[in-house]
């Protein structure tokens, strides 16, 4: 069985049901099933530490998962058009495994919300491919072949899934962002099964 981690982190609640649509997706695959971790708050105040286990949803996220995994599939909200404090503090601690290429040659995605529409989605994604190409890993996009891509008024992207929470960040996930979801993680798993087939 090859395993994809989702790893994503989410405060308002829409990172998080993007993450369960792709993980959807990785698990639609024979061969492939997701692995969903999320990663702490990173607090200002530096004594100020968050549980070893998160209180509801899913586990925190370890070195040990990256190292398990034949795929990756970034989640994160969009913060002035950048991935979230919290999750570029987990990728900073990557450097081991950077250095022992435990990542080079694995397929890899990215998926994202925003509050608004021109929220900075494109670049939030872009930023989180950055770590990933420094690891050597295979950035999977969402190609113009998913008809929901063309159709969409909300969220989704060729460079990965999103989502338009709206500025009270109630907004559900619209039918075309969860099948751009579910499209994401599939793709990533079919590339992974096929790379590492046996």
């Amino acid at each position: 069985m090859q395993e994809v981690l989702v790893l994503y982190y989410s405060v308002h609640g829409s990172v998080k049901a993007l993450a369960q649509h792709v993980a959807r997706g990785v698990d639609s695959v024979p061969g492939a099933s997701a692995r969903l971790r999320t990663v702490p708050k990173v607090s200002p105040v530096c004594e100020a530490t968050e549980p070893a286990v998160p209180d509801h949803g899913a586990p925190y996220a370890t070195l040990d998962d990256l190292k398990a995994c034949n795929g990756l599939i970034l989640g994160s909200p969009t913060r002035f058009g950048m991935m979230a404090a919290p999750m570029k503090y987990f990728l900073d601690g990557t450097s081991g495994i950077w250095l022992n290429g435990t990542l080079s040659g694995k397929p890899a995605a990215v998926f994202t919300s925003s509050s608004t529409q021109h929220g900075g989605q494109e670049s939030t994604l872009l930023s989180m491919m950055l770590p990933l190409l420094h690891h050597g890993m295979l950035l999977v996009g969402v190609p113009f072949t998913e008809p929901a891509l063309t159709s969409t008024s909300t969220g989704g992207t060729p460079y990965g899934a999103s989502h338009v929470s709206g500025t009270s960040n109630t907004a559900v996930l619209s039918a075309q962002e969860q099948q751009l979801a579910f499209a994401l993680g599939k793709r990533v798993a079919e590339t992974t099964v096929k790379l590492f087939r046996n």
